[in-house]
């Protein structure tokens, strides 16, 4: 099974020969998956920040 990543530094999708760890979100099961990687975290970052549970102020 092929994996992908989202390299954030070259803004591009490779594969598991890219760029070091520090640099890259994933892995992914599908290049289409690491393509909208920034997407997904946009998301969730978006929901960490509605979430009651994650709230620290009182």
């Amino acid at each position: 099974m092929s994996q992908f990543w989202y390299c954030v530094k070259h803004h591009r999708v490779e594969d598991p020969d890219g760029c070091p760890p520090i640099d890259r979100l994933g892995p992914y099961d599908t290049r289409e998956e690491a393509e909208h990687a920034l997407e997904k975290a946009a998301e969730r970052n978006q929901e960490w920040e509605n979430d009651p549970n994650w709230n620290d102020e009182p």
